[in-house]
């Protein structure tokens, strides 16, 4: 049976072939590294779920567990030999092929005749706001990397979604636009 990639095991793959960590140290280095813009590990419950699976899949293993007076005991995993070439099979499988996603804000886009398009109007303007929002937020984070002097090869996960977010805020205008003016309107059923 092949094994099943997901972008957080894939993340905790990389993580271990960095270095050997605990769960808690995975979850410190995706938020410290920005990861959390493009894996969710808002629920710790899922990261201890994958490193579970890791583990028996063999692509894992624990390597000790760290006993300080500090800190609960805890178990720090280590990336196998079989680990490594299955995030490099994976590395490749998610760079080549793109994949139908569906997210949230195109499955609310087809049903908008549910609504009237004077109700769909601001919810598409606080929208837009959010986007220049999240558009300076990942500036910063650009302007950062720079400033720091990591290579571009760090950051090409926030150039991409830079490069969705412009996209986004684009499209979101000219519809804007469109409603404002008239071009686009519909009745809500």
């Amino acid at each position: 049976m092949a094994v099943r990639s997901s972008p957080l095991a894939l993340t905790v793959l990389s993580l271990l072939h960095h270095k050997p960590l605990h769960p808690y140290g995975m979850q410190r280095l995706i938020r410290q590294w920005g990861k959390d813009q493009v894996v969710n590990v808002s629920q710790r419950a899922s990261l201890y779920r994958t490193i579970e699976r890791l583990t028996a899949e063999g692509l894992i293993r624990v390597r000790e567990t760290e006993r300080d007076q500090a800190y609960p005991e805890r178990t720090v995993y280590e990336l196998t030999d079989t680990g490594r070439a299955t995030a490099r099979a994976w590395m490749d499988e998610m760079l080549a092929t793109r994949r139908r996603e569906f997210p949230e804000f195109p499955a609310a886009l087809s049903h908008l005749p549910m609504i009237m398009s004077e109700e769909a109007l601001p919810a598409l303007e606080r929208r837009a706001a959010q986007v220049d929002t999240d558009l300076a937020e990942l500036d910063a984070v650009l302007a950062a990397n720079v400033v720091d002097g990591h290579p571009r090869v760090a950051a090409l996960e926030t150039e991409y979604l830079r490069a969705v977010a412009v996209a986004e805020r684009d499209w979101l205008r000219a519809v804007i636009d469109d409603l404002r003016s008239g071009r686009l309107e519909w009745q809500g059923a």
